[in-house]
């Protein structure tokens, strides 16, 4: 059958189910399994139904593909692998999907992923997500969370966006920025567009593929993980004290690296997402520094722009420029430690890894329809009072962490006349919300109603020999902390 006629069945027996629901409504069936349903880690070594195992090693990229290759194979049902591009060097960048609906986008239900390895000289990430892949697939049908999240969510892991990088480091070297960057030498987490400070960096093929895939999949929740510190840091990364100080170029070098917050719309939001993933972690929660005289972080989390700020940054485009709330979780002290730890740093992550995504069916998800029922795509969504908007998929989708309170949520499209809708969230079920919006087309065929455009983006920060400073002390800062 067409997919696009499958689609229409399932929005009609979608809508015959969901359309009486009234604004505020809860979805039914989709509360959060409590803490006690997480099942603890019970060993070393995730076994499969055949006694295979996956061993607790780094594996190189060809063996990385031939793992996730034969995981598809035995678990065709969960599991699809597929690559978003390749690297600079030409290795796939591989990502496997698990889920009960792995080749389809299930309509209502969200998109989540992580992404590993970013740099490539930070390698626990990438073995992690192998291990996460293991688990979900081996314990779908023996575990009723990891069921419930998997029917109800498609999870997207891609253990390295670095392969290259990867390639060239080397086991042990815990603070060496050796294989840190691309084949070309670029950091890849400064390699996205900024909404504070114009990023003049040449776009690379592997930022370049992330693009694109985030453009085409609207992603709810996120998770880069990364080594070098023990603590989940959250938007935002950069700092507007370019705007503030665009007439001293002096003011903003200083102003740069004062470690103030840069706080998001969102921060209650953020700061919660972070704490869940630490709270869940065998040690982040207790902020304990990695070495004698380095940063403490209380409860484990920090904004990312108090940490240090940075341009470029990959979470930062993720929540500006397509709504997905990602963090940067810092996992291991040593950026590249001995294989034989890789069992604890599995035990310390297992429970943070999988309760995090299921944050993505907290706050409030519905769709945006208009007077005969057709979805709404790219209908503008915005919380009021907060001023981030956010995009309904093709299908008139949308999704909106929020924490329990009372909001009023604004939706306009072109064509159609603006609503605003009064709803509550809880903490224990997602808030279901169906919005109908009405043509803005005049009875004597008048123009339509089009919302205005978006305010202008900043000027670009100064050019000159203090930028050039600026551009020095910032390559050194990252380089040292991570």
């Amino acid at each position: 059958m067409d997919r696009y006629k499958k689609v229409k069945i399932y929005k009609t027996f979608l809508f015959l189910t969901i359309l009486g629901t009234t604004s505020g409504q809860f979805a039914k069936g989709a509360s959060f399994p409590t803490d006690d349903d997480v099942p603890m880690v019970t060993g070393e070594v995730e076994r499969r139904e055949d006694d295979q195992e996956l061993q607790f090693k780094y594996h190189d990229h060809e063996e990385i593909t031939r793992y996730l290759r034969a995981v598809s194979a035995r678990y065709p049902a969960l599991t699809a692998l597929y690559s978003i591009g390749k690297s600079v060097q030409g290795r796939d960048l591989w990502v496997m999907v698990v889920s009960a609906s792995p080749y389809e986008h299930m309509i209502g239900k969200p998109d989540v992923k992580y992404v590993a390895n970013i740099h490539g000289n930070e390698a626990v990430g990438r073995e992690l997500l192998l291990h996460l892949i293991q688990y979900l697939v081996t314990s779908y049908d023996t575990d009723s969370y990891i069921k419930w999240l998997l029917d109800n969510t498609r999870i997207h892991l891609m253990p390295s966006m670095n392969p290259d990088g990867f390639l060239i480091s080397r086991e042990g070297q815990c603070d060496t920025i050796h294989g840190r960057h691309n084949a070309r030498r670029y950091d890849l987490n400064r390699n996205f567009p900024d909404f504070f400070k114009a990023n003049t960096k040449q776009p690379q093929p592997e930022t370049d593929a992330v693009k694109e895939w985030i453009s085409k999949i609207q992603f709810v929740v996120s998770g880069s993980l990364h080594g070098g510190a023990l603590v989940a840091s959250y938007p935002f990364d950069n700092t507007p004290s370019a705007r503030i100080c665009r007439s001293s170029v002096l003011c903003s070098v200083f102003q740069s690296y004062a470690h103030t917050p840069s706080i998001a719309p969102d921060d209650d939001v953020f700061r919660h997402l972070a704490l869940v993933y630490s709270n869940n972690h065998a040690k982040m929660s207790r902020g304990v520094s990695c070495k004698s005289g380095s940063q403490r972080f209380d409860n484990g989390i920090t904004n990312g722009a108090a940490w240090y700020p940075l341009t470029g940054g990959m979470q930062d485009y993720n929540y500006l420029w397509h709504g997905c709330m990602e963090i940067t979780l810092e996992i291991s002290c040593c950026k590249y430690p001995p294989a034989h730890e890789l069992p604890k740093y599995w035990q310390d992550n297992k429970q943070s890894l999988i309760k995090y995504l299921a944050e993505a069916h907290r706050g409030a998800h519905g769709f945006v329809m208009d007077e005969n029922g057709n979805p709404v795509e790219r209908a503008s969504v915005r919380v009021k009072g907060r001023d981030v908007t956010y995009h309904t998929t093709k299908y008139g989708e949308f999704w909106r962490i929020l924490l329990p309170g009372t909001y009023r949520l604004e939706v306009s499209g072109e064509g159609y006349l603006p609503q605003e809708v009064e709803f509550f969230v809880i903490d224990s079920h997602p808030t279901l919300l169906n919005v109908t919006l009405h043509s803005a087309k005049r009875i004597d065929g008048g123009p339509y109603y089009r919302p205005g455009p978006p305010p202008p983006r900043p000027p670009p920060a100064p050019a000159g020999i203090f930028s050039t400073i600026t551009k020095s002390i910032n390559s050194f800062v990252t380089n040292l902390l991570g």
